[in-house]
């Protein structure tokens, strides 16, 4: 019987159009703009000006504190300005604009194809270096990774889980990831373990990705110590908590982290970033972005430089349809509608979804009916009709009271809402408001 989470969980339509299509790279566009912060915590601090000339690889922003992470020049060419520009989320934020010029390198970043499978840094040079280069987790959160592999006093990391379960619809950069650079990823598991100083790795896959189990099975036998565990299909199995309970069934406590349970969750796709990280020298400068939707004439997987503008995706992947009725920046549960596609892509981008207009509008919504099922759906066993009606009447204590800030946002409750409530957006502004009063006691 394969394994999975206990609590709640829904069943999308899956929509994996771009399953087979191999990854290609992304031409060079004319100017990127490389915001400053694409990670969780303090935005990157800018070093560069003006009209400074910049390489591929060159450190354009240093990390603003302990929870940052470096930001580097994904291109060539010349510093035009330091502007504030449209992000995915709708936000003017801070970022660097570089005009092309060429695709000149930093020496120092090995750009041979050769597997590099020997481990030489030790286990602080391997988090010093994933610091340097700016890594930071590709599975939708970027919460940097050497914070992560930085384990607390008195906490001890037993496993580390690999999250190859992309179970958001659409998305496909992680399974395409997992076929064409199966022992690149494997090797920066190694390099993973080795830093956090364990022998025990597990890859979870759900089971609609046959043929990546089969790849990553076979290699496996060359690293000891990986396991490949295959899942049931079932969202939101990617969530930490989620990924933690299928595969070594142990639950992580209300408010903590998954070292409270002895585990390290990563992403595949932070994996490869630390592979070439450590073995390659090379910042985390571009990354895999699936471009899909029912109506896009050549759903894709692209590996795009950072800071390239969605339009530029879009256009790769046969551009956009005239039914067109909304892009988002991510998968359908999670993800955000874009309302500039000059908006650029970061290393938080795992997504263009583009919806035809007769999917992008949501339903005239209705009183509650107090049927249970967002309860039923939760895999954090939250009460989201309870959490949004606290978040419309403004009543912070009682929502922190009912552990809103458990919640993980996977849209589960919205997605079976017979109602078309959209408790998610309501539980959104509540976590944001509960999180501004739980720091305002902390100062």
């Amino acid at each position: 019987m394969l394994k999975t989470f206990k609590i709640g969980g829904v069943h999308p339509e899956e929509n994996k159009l771009s399953a087979g299509a191999a990854i290609e790279q992304l031409p060079l566009p004319d100017t990127v703009s490389i915001p400053v912060a694409q990670h969780i915590g303090a935005p990157a601090k800018v070093l560069v000006k003006r009209n400074d000339k910049v390489k591929v690889g060159t450190i354009i922003a240093e990390s603003g504190g302990f929870v940052s992470a470096n930001i580097h020049s994904s291109v060539s060419g010349v510093v035009q300005k330091i502007d504030n520009v449209y992000d995915a989320s709708g936000y003017r934020r801070q970022a660097v604009i570089i005009k092309v010029e060429g695709d000149e390198w930093e020496e120092s970043i090995d750009q041979s194809t050769d597997v590099k499978k020997e481990i030489t840094l030790s286990q602080k040079e391997i988090i010093d270096q994933v610091n340097a280069m700016g890594v930071v987790g590709l599975g939708g959160a970027t919460f940097p990774t050497h914070v992560k592999l930085m384990v607390p006093d008195g906490k001890k990391a037993e496993v580390l889980l690999i999250n190859g379960v992309e179970c958001e619809p659409y998305l496909t950069a992680d399974h395409r990831l997992m076929l064409e650079k199966g022992h690149e990823m494997m090797i920066g598991i190694r390099i993973l373990m080795k830093a956090l100083g364990i022998v025990k790795a597990a890859i979870g896959i759900e089971n609609n990705k046959p043929d990546a189990i089969k790849t990553l099975q076979k290699i496996s036998v060359e690293y000891p110590g990986i396991d490949i565990v295959s899942l049931k299909v079932k969202y939101p199995q990617g969530g930490e908590k989620q990924l933690i309970k299928a595969v070594i069934n142990r639950e992580v406590p209300s408010g903590k982290l998954p070292i409270e349970v002895g585990a390290v969750v990563q992403n595949v796709g932070t994996a490869f970033a630390v592979y070439e990280a450590v073995q390659k020298s090379k910042p985390l400068i571009e990354r895999i972005v699936t471009v899909t939707g029912k109506s896009v004439s050549k759903p894709s997987n692209l590996l795009v430089r950072i800071g390239t503008p969605v339009s530029k995706l879009i256009e790769a992947a046969g551009g956009l349809p005239d039914d067109t009725g909304k892009v988002v920046s991510g998968g359908p549960m999670m993800g955000k509608a874009l309302n500039d596609l000059e908006a650029p892509v970061t290393k938080g981008t795992s997504g263009v979804l583009i919806f035809a207009d007769k999917e992008a509008h949501r339903k005239a919504y209705d009183a509650c009916i107090r049927c249970g099922k967002c309860i039923t759906a939760c895999p954090m066993g939250l009460e989201p009709f309870l959490l949004m009606s606290y978040a419309e009447q403004q009543m912070w204590k009682e929502a922190e009271d009912d552990k809103i800030m458990d919640c993980i946002e996977c849209g589960s409750c919205s997605f079976t809402c017979p109602s078309y409530r959209p408790l998610l957006d309501y539980i959104r502004l509540g976590k944001s408001n509960v999180s501004q009063i739980i720091r305002s006691r902390k100062q």
